[in-house]
């Protein structure tokens, strides 16, 4: 299973606004700098946090960004849930797929056992547990080693 480049992109973004001013907010050329993500790609990935209701103007258009609630109260699963619907690891769990085999199907409850496994874990996991996490990585990288 692999994520696109989207969801991925998404999770950058979102971190990048988590770790700005909120009265402020950051212009997304800023964000396509610090990501390096292209402005245009990156139009596209607002235009979903946009739409999903994770992130606005602070003022309007041509101000920055910031996030609609705290970065505590956001899961990757909500970010991920902007970009695609739902998560299926293999075809027949989706809801489009018309299975004759649906509950008596051993391999079929192995990945929706997964699948679920993988839905719990982005939805226990909160944007603020990921920005904690960078800028504990940012601290080490900007602390001098002893000598």
């Amino acid at each position: 299973m692999k994520f696109n480049t989207k969801t991925r992109y998404g999770i950058r973004t979102m971190m990048e606004i988590a770790m700005q001013d909120p009265q402020q907010g950051i212009f997304q050329k800023d964000i396509a700098s610090k990501q390096r993500i292209s402005f245009k790609y990156l139009d596209q990935i607002i235009a979903s946090l946009k739409a999903a209701d994770l992130i606005t103007n602070v003022r309007g258009k041509k101000s920055g960004y910031v996030l609609t609630r705290r970065a505590s109260e956001i899961t990757i699963y909500d970010i991920h849930k902007a970009f695609a619907p739902e998560i299926n690891i293999v075809d027949c769990l989706s809801e489009m797929v018309d299975c004759e085999d649906i509950g008596h199907c051993a391999p079929r409850d192995l990945w929706k056992g997964l699948n679920d496994k993988i839905i719990e874990y982005l939805r226990s996991s909160t944007l603020q547990d990921l920005v904690d996490k960078q800028l504990r990585y940012n601290q080490e990288i900007n602390t001098p080693s002893p000598s």
